[in-house]
């Protein structure tokens, strides 16, 4: 592969001005836009030695057969722009989004003589004003159930209405009560309006104006003794008491914010979306992000706010991001267009907005494990993903047993390694093992003698267990005799062995194989920076396109593998402090948990003076001072 692109501009060629750039394929498709305030600069990192480029960009720019770009006046043009071709052109190099779901929104249709309140998923109705997402349908009706009784404006379709001011007969939602339109008979076009205008105010957030002014009104209707009215009155301050109650207050009440939690990847991210009217959260969006060239998380949180408000009608006077994009102040240029005033957008780093997007984030995290799961839980995914395995590692069959490894350690102590077994693309957790590393001297040497202890195994040979029928349990028996029955075993050869590394430990882990006779199994490793797969003996990765159900397959052996290592490795240190500490004379395992739990370390307990550990509840001077004579000599 030659290492200079021949469509490379000259430099001299490419204006050092702000502007917007595309690649192309040799059939004149895009294939990525993006934008730059230098695009000389910008533009010379994509033609720098191939050798040097994350391996997803180099894919991009090989592909490519030439690169354009549109200079513009300012950085917000360039925005701007940039968000209108990756509308139009859909290039399949950048970011792509997939909303989980269809979401259900809450509508008024403004542009109507008459407005209404409907529940629907388009978002194109002309003229509208919408409120949500919400998560389920049925929050949606029941919102609206108690809205109008606070706030009775109209329910029933157009063709009702019009049959209804046509023949001066009320519409059947308005004789049950459940419509408080003109076609009702009860308020005239101007009056509904209005009723029509609060009920848009309140959804946006001014819901403590309508709770004073309705208890305002309900205290002075009853002074006056009109217990009617004040009895109506009452009613929708019920009825609005009851919509506040359904959302807890998260932010100040006069707080209007959207947040973003975002939890990713190195193919993929989560993005969950709160919409914050009158700091309570009045909807809740979920969107999926696949990545194919590698993108920094402020550029991932940039593309996510174009995305978000390029066609938006309701933009906040705040934004709250987990990360500040590079380009914020122009973003924020950019939505003040759209909104007509001020938008800020900030990092929620204390408080509330900080507890918020803690559990935005918590909530992204689930959504991008369920994301990356779900292909794997699903059978024709996961024949697919065996297929596409073996085709890509040039294998005879399809790796029906596959086990993976890993190794950890704190500083170099404290070495484990954990080994994982998927069966037909599932995990099989009653055939996972942990192993302790005595002495090692780097992670490869560690790999190299786990799966020589784990290979030896397969040598060994199939011993029935002797079974005395004399001894309760169950016992097999085939024709009135006593049948051996063979015992669960390590011995299961894998088709492909998968280590968590790159090409050191796929070396290590071929020469392993090599030393132990087993050259039949195959071997690979997915490093996590890039998740390139390395085969033994290759200069260069196995690159998986990112839509691959191989490789989300491959993540999640490493990923579960990572996790039982750790798992391991934490209970192994919880073990030996403990055997360390149970060693003290006086000291059981009640005050072992008190000790463990005060200081919220081992080095921290072995850093205190007698005097720090006697503050302890139960330990007196005395068995301070063992204890601590006891760690100092460990």
């Amino acid at each position: 592969m030659a290492d200079v692109l021949p469509y490379k501009p000259r430099t001299g060629e490419i204006p050092t001005d702000p502007g917007v750039y595309r690649f192309r394929d040799a059939s004149g498709r895009v294939l990525y836009v993006g934008k730059a305030k230098n695009l000389r600069q910008r533009l010379s990192n994509y033609f720098a030695p191939l050798r040097t480029l994350h391996e997803r960009t180099r894919r991009m720019v090989t592909t490519a057969a030439s690169v354009e770009w549109t200079v513009v006046p300012t950085d917000v043009d360039s925005l701007q722009l940039e968000y209108m071709w990756i509308k139009e052109f859909d290039p399949p190099f950048n970011v792509r989004y997939k909303d989980d779901k269809s979401y259900p929104f809450m509508a008024v249709t403004l542009a109507d003589e008459a407005p209404r309140v409907i529940v629907t998923r388009n978002r194109k109705i002309p003229g509208a004003r919408y409120f949500g997402p919400f998560p389920k349908v049925w929050a949606v009706h029941e919102t609206i159930d108690l809205m109008i009784k606070a706030f009775p404006i109209r329910t029933c379709s157009d063709s009702s209405y019009k049959r209804a001011m046509q023949t001066g007969r009320p519409c059947f939602p308005g004789q049950i009560g459940k419509c408080g339109g003109p076609c009702s008979m009860t308020v005239t076009i101007e009056e509904h309006r209005a009723m029509v205008d609060d009920f848009v105010a309140f959804m946006a957030g001014g819901d403590e104006r309508f709770t004073r002014e309705l208890t305002k009104r309900m205290l002075a209707a009853s002074a006056a003794m009109d217990y009617e009215a004040a009895a109506k009155y009452r009613d929708k301050l019920s009825a609005i008491e009851a919509v506040l109650g359904k959302s807890a207050l998260v932010l100040p009440s006069d707080e209007d914010a959207d947040l973003f939690g975002i939890a990713e990847d190195e193919l993929a991210a989560a993005v969950q979306h709160f919409v914050i009217r009158g700091g309570r959260v009045r909807g809740v969006r979920a969107l999926t992000i696949e990545k194919e060239i590698d993108i920094s998380s402020g550029d991932l949180v940039e593309q996510v706010l174009q995305q978000a408000y390029g066609e938006a009608q309701d933009v906040p006077r705040r934004i709250l991001v987990p990360t500040l994009p590079d380009d914020a102040a122009e973003l924020e240029v950019w939505l003040r267009e759209r909104r007509g005033k001020k938008v800020e957008i900030a990092v929620a780093q204390r408080g509330q907005r900080a507890d918020l997007m803690r559990t935005a984030t918590l909530n992204a995290q689930q959504a991008l494990i369920r994301y990356k799961t779900r292909r794997t839980s699903d059978y024709v995914a996961r024949t697919q993903a065996l297929t596409d395995l073996q085709e890509a590692l040039g294998m005879s069959e399809a790796p029906l047993r596959i086990e993976c490894f890993d190794i950890s350690h704190l500083g170099g102590t404290n070495v484990v390694a954990s080994m994982v077994v998927f069966e037909d693309g599932l995990p099989r957790k009653d055939q996972y093992r942990s192993f302790n590393i005595a002495e090692t001297t780097d992670d490869t040497d560690s790999m190299y003698q786990v799966l020589r202890r784990r290979l030896a195994y397969l040598d060994r040979p199939e011993e029935p267990e002797v079974i005395d029928p004399t001894t309760d349990g169950v016992v097999a028996e085939d024709v009135g005799e006593v049948t051996a029955r063979r015992k669960p075993r390590f011995a299961y050869p894998p088709q492909l062995l998968l280590v968590d590394g790159g090409q050191p430990q796929v070396e290590a882990a071929a020469r392993a194989l090599r030393d132990a006779g087993h050259t039949e199994i195959a071997v690979c490793g997915i490093a996590k920076r890039l998740e390139e797969v390395w085969l033994p003996g290759d200069d260069f990765p196995v690159i998986l396109p990112r839509t691959s159900e191989a490789l989300y397959l491959l993540q999640r052996l490493r990923d579960e593998a990572h996790r039982f290592a750790i798992t391991h490795q934490r209970k192994r240190r919880r073990n030996d402090i403990s055997s360390v500490l149970a060693e003290v004379p006086g000291l059981g395992a009640s005050r072992i948990k008190v000790l463990l739990k005060h200081f919220g370390s081992v080095t921290a307990l072995r850093a205190a003076e007698p005097g720090q550990i006697e503050e302890v509840q139960g330990i007196g001077p005395v068995l301070a001072q063992n204890i601590h004579s006891h760690l100092s000599t460990r």
